[in-house]
């Protein structure tokens, strides 16, 4: 039985391969002048295994994947979809006339939402090799120059600047490896060749650090990491961590691994079971793992789904005022462990 024909059966998204794309957003415009000017769309990957790429596409590359995937997979009869076909999101249509890059700009929400769209098909659609390619990174793309990525800018610019230290060859550092024009006096402007000497996480994607006697942020997609900031001290002033962390315990009979994991801010909102199992499986590099949180009485619960992750947090939250912990730190813990060892562990054992 193929893999496809397996995924339809079971729709289990634990079966997908890791460098399949689960989300993709478009972090910038860029033109490219030639014989025919015309503007592409820069376009941040995520995949199932954690990784995250650029990939640059112009609209007919996306009219053309569409009319590919209409053809083999829109039903005859949109009210009654056979097993081997789905309902595909609307693409926005051509423009014959106007300004080019108001026409490539007031396409993005709509892009952004026709990708969503394809990566949020049945798990068996992600398989197809269409949808694959068009969200691969070819050499071609990997060997792009990054500019702006506008649209990847933290959601806020209030960062509080910390000392750089004073011994520089010790000091957490990066070399710059393209050119970046800040977007304003908070974001440094950085050129290739340049180190930049590392300060603090501001969140996943950016840092922040000192160059030419100036202090700003930055893209890290943008650099070459020479010495890492430490875990331990990549703090801001007050003592918390200077980025959203998630406290993580893999439980093992050998100890306890205790991993601050930095992640995105939203996913204090309401991440995902799934989103949840697989950056664990990413960080432990772990895949039979379970997900497990401490109630008010001191159990250990299993999670299994998104309504336990609700009452995980909601159960955490509760716990705020009892339970002193850093700043920035999530008002709940995460603990991990692993399958073959869940019955030491499990609370009804």
């Amino acid at each position: 039985m193929s893999l496809m024909q397996q995924l339809r059966d079971e729709s289990d998204f634990d079966q997908l391969p890791h460098n399949i794309p689960i989300s993709a957003t478009i972090a910038d415009i860029e033109e490219k002048k030639g014989f025919i000017d015309y503007y592409r769309f820069v376009i941040e990957v995520k995949t199932k295994g954690g990784s995250k790429y650029l990939i640059y596409r112009r609209y007919r590359e996306f009219f053309n994947l569409h009319q590919i995937l209409e053809f083999k997979y829109s039903p005859e009869d949109p009210d009654k979809p056979g097993p081997n076909t789905c309902i595909l999101p609307s693409l926005p249509g051509k423009v014959f006339i106007g300004n080019k890059r108001e026409i490539a700009e007031s396409r993005i929400p709509e892009l952004n939402m026709y990708m969503k769209g394809l990566l949020g098909q049945p798990i068996w659609f992600l398989l197809d090799e269409a949808l694959r390619m068009f969200f691969y990174q070819t050499d071609l793309d990997s060997e792009q120059q990054p500019r702006a990525l506008r649209r990847l800018r933290p959601p806020t610019r209030k960062v509080k600047t910390v000392k750089p230290k004073m011994d520089l060859f010790s000091s957490p550092r990066a070399e710059v490896m393209f050119d970046f024009r800040g977007n304003g006096k908070a974001e440094l402007n950085l050129k290739r060749g340049e180190v930049i000497f590392l300060l603090q996480r501001v969140n996943a994607d950016w840092l922040e650090g000192t160059l030419n006697n100036q202090t700003g942020i930055f893209p890290q997609s943008f650099v070459k990491i020479i010495k890492p900031l430490p875990e331990s001290d990549s703090e801001g002033e007050g003592g918390g961590p200077a980025y959203s962390c998630l406290r993580c315990l893999l439980l093992t009979p050998s100890g306890v691994q205790t991993r601050d994991v930095c992640v995105q801010e939203d996913l204090t909102i309401q991440p995902t079971y799934k989103d949840l199992m697989s950056r664990m499986r990413n960080v432990f590099k772990e895949d039979d793992i379970a997900l497990n949180y401490r109630d008010p009485e001191g159990d250990l619960i299993r999670i299994l789904d998104d309504e336990d992750v609700q009452l995980m947090i909601k159960e955490g939250r509760g716990q705020q005022g009892k339970i002193k912990r850093p700043v920035n730190q999530f008002p709940w813990e995460l603990y991990v462990t692993l399958v073959s060892d869940l019955s030491v562990y499990s609370s009804e054992a």
